[in-house]
């Protein structure tokens, strides 16, 4: 029974040592790949490189337990990172001690949302959030994300915060203050980066750049030329510590927290499934949420900030050579020995390095292809893809998410109020009936009108299926009978119920007769439910059209 719960226990005592050396490498490539990238995201996130370390811990070591996926790399991400200094930067300055308060405060929120979240298997909520918005937002994300580093890749303190294009007029009206020294490490890290990213990817290219970016600073004294580097950061283990609860500060979280929570989740179920389809194995969702959540509730008590699964390491995990979640065990205990003992080689690690990393990072988020294929596919999904894109850039993020979110709801209640409704006739060599406006040569009879509806029935769509029935009916006046096709309406409210019940029977006393094929079993359910059957007995029984046409007796 406690196997249910606490996943490991599946894996832990079954362990191979055949898997121990494709962990071990996974472990040691990832570690090496996470320990630049943590610090990296941290600084993006408004927080003290190390804090970045501390979420690279003792969250891993909660998801290895908790979560499903054998291959998902926990830690911190591009995107949580950026929504992480947007939702907070409006409470408390970044980097200060209320800063970083609130910063857990806030991963402890998530942990708990995405608890719960699991707990009631409310995982369905991420089907919400369409590709197409996700997408658009991730794209927009990725942009303010590039751009919010150029004042450490410039080495000018710009204000425009996460403003796109006042930090770009910014950084063009104050070109002169550019540190040449600073804009130069960070150019050559960014350009060996994309070249060992495109050339020689087995040789992890951060922890180049970072090893030789700290031997020039080191060996030329680069920061007495105005060269920002990283300074101390603090040896030894993260200290447990309570986060601090605010009432007010709960409540101005709450946002950001949901979006956090929502968007955390489905970046990382994207990847432990995509993986996990490769490897026949089982990820599931509800109890992802829970591992991530405990994860999350976790790292809040040991100077962590929000973690989620990562596309990019995930990736290097599986490609490594990770069998199971040992991996991810393996990569936070070397985490864990550099705090001890490897974090005094960072201080003269340049801050524009850290830039140039996140650059590189987010750089492959930026998804104009896809918004090319919605549009060739269905425009209207490239639209959406549009303004959620423009939104994010315009107003920001977390409103920007919303008005994508609005806009994709708006489209999908508008496509569920006008359906698809279609007048069949049959094929007489295939034996079967269709849309006569796809297939002319379907015949016709002009006694009978065979009527499809392509939806569920409710009470925002009934008014639209009268009317279009209606003019079909005003269209044939010969019709005796109307035939419902129902194979499509997998669905019925009890409004639409009591509707169509008057329709039927305003019809019949016009000389109509109506009758009903296809009728699933749960719409049969609720139409027994409510008296169909003592109106129309088995007028509403029909297997198929072609039963309800030989009883009409025309085949």
């Amino acid at each position: 029974m406690i196997k249910k719960f606490i996943p490991a226990l599946e894996w832990i005592p079954h362990y191979k040592r055949t898997d121990l050396s494709g962990d071990l490498s996974a472990g040691l490539i990832v570690a090496i790949m996470l320990i630049p990238q943590g610090m990296a995201y941290a600084l993006l996130a408004g927080l003290p490189p190390v804090i970045g370390l501390y979420a690279s811990t003792i969250p891993l070591l909660i998801y290895a337990l908790f979560g499903t996926s054998k291959h998902l790399a926990v830690g911190p991400v591009a995107i949580v990172s950026l929504l992480v200094l947007t939702g907070v930067s409006t409470l408390a300055e970044p980097g200060s001690q209320e800063y970083i308060a609130l910063v857990l405060l806030l991963m402890l929120m998530i942990g708990i949302l995405q608890f719960l979240m699991g707990v009631f298997r409310l995982g369905f909520l991420v089907n919400f959030l369409s590709h197409a918005v996700i997408s658009a937002f991730t794209s927009a994300a990725a942009i303010i994300i590039g751009l919010s580093q150029l004042k450490h890749l410039l080495g000018v303190n710009l204000e425009g915060g996460k403003e796109v294009f006042k930090l770009l007029t910014e950084a063009v009206m104050r070109a002169s203050e550019i540190n040449p020294i600073t804009l130069s490490i960070g150019i050559i890290s960014i350009l060996v980066l994309i070249y060992i990213k495109k050339l020689i990817p087995k040789i992890p290219g951060p922890l180049l750049v970072v090893v030789v970016s700290i031997l020039v600073v080191y060996g030329f004294n680069l920061e007495n030329f105005g060269v920002k580097i990283v300074g101390e950061v603090p040896s030894g283990l993260p200290g447990f510590s309570m986060p601090a609860l605010d009432f007010n500060a709960f409540l101005a979280l709450l946002p950001i927290a949901v979006t956090i929570s929502l968007i955390g989740f489905m970046e990382s179920i994207a990847m432990a499934k995509a993986i996990a389809a490769k490897e026949k194995y089982k990820v599931v969702a509800n109890k992802e949420l829970i591992g991530l959540g405990l994860a999350n509730i976790g790292g809040s008590f040991f100077s962590a900030y929000p973690v989620t699964g990562g596309f990019s390491r995930s990736a290097v995990n599986y490609q490594s050579g990770a069998r199971t979640p040992m991996a991810s065990v393996i990569t936070a205990i070397l985490i864990f020995l550099t705090l001890l003992f490897f974090t005094s080689l960072f201080y003269y690690l340049p801050n524009t390095v850290l830039a140039a990393i996140i650059m590189v990072a987010v750089y492959g988020l930026i998804d104009i292809k896809e918004a090319r294929h919605l549009f060739k596919v269905r425009s209207v999904d490239g639209w959406t893809w549009v303004i959620t894109f423009v939104a994010a850039l315009v107003i920001g993020i977390e409103l920007g998410i919303l008005v994508g979110v609005g806009f994709s709801l708006i489209i999908f209640i508008g496509r569920s109020a006008y359906p698809h409704v279609a007048e069949l006739g049959y094929l007489s060599e295939e034996n079967v009936f269709r849309n006569i406006e796809r297939y002319p040569n379907a015949k016709v009879n002009c006694d009978v009108l065979i009527f499809r509806f392509d939806a569920s029935l409710y009470f925002a769509n009934m008014t639209f299926f009268e009317n279009k029935l209606s003019e079909r009916i005003s269209e044939k006046q010969k019709t005796h009978s109307v035939i419902l096709d129902f194979s499509g309406v997998n669905s019925i409210d009890a409004v639409a119920l009591h509707s169509l019940k008057e329709l039927i029977l305003m019809y019949r006393e016009a000389k109509i007769e109506f009758l009903l094929a296809g009728v699933k079993g749960p719409v049969m359910d609720l139409m027994k439910k409510a008296d169909y059957p003592k109106e129309f007995a088995e007028k509403i029984t029909y297997l198929s059209v072609d039963h309800a046409i030989k009883d009409i007796g025309l085949r």
